[in-house]
């Protein structure tokens, strides 16, 4: 947890930090590939495994939802709290900032865990077709 100052700089340089191109080429390629694969086992005529791989897509898509709506907002409105060296009341920036970041994040890795194990049915469904 650590104290209000360093808790507000620290997510502020993590915010920082994964704004680059790798960073959201993973983050969207995620999605993209779980689609694919979706559209890949329905073409291939897998309906249990497409059923799976676009439940899998469904959930990334919540969770891309929430991250759009609701933790990027966070992420900038901290960032306009400005350099840590000129906040002076950072109790009341991680305050406005941490119980609904942390409760959405939740949120998105209970998602991005169900869509893990939607897509892990769906590659054994997957090896069941091959044999």
């Amino acid at each position: 947890a650590g104290d209000d100052r360093t808790y507000v700089t620290a997510m502020q340089h993590i915010n920082k930090s994964i704004e680059n191109g790798m960073f959201g080429l993973v983050f969207v390629g995620a999605f993209v590939a779980t689609g694919v694969a979706a559209w890949l086992q329905h073409k291939a005529g897998r309906r249990q495994a497409a059923l799976w791989a676009g439940a899998a897509t469904l959930l990334y898509v919540v969770a891309l939802m929430v991250t759009m709506g609701v933790n990027i907002p966070l992420n900038n409105q901290l960032a306009a709290a400005g350099d840590p060296s000129q906040i002076s009341d950072f109790a009341a920036v991680r305050a406005k900032f941490e119980g609904t970041w942390v409760a959405t994040n939740m949120v998105r890795t209970l998602l991005c865990t169900a869509g893990l194990g939607a897509l892990a049915r769906a590659l054994v469904l997957h090896g069941r077709s091959e044999r």
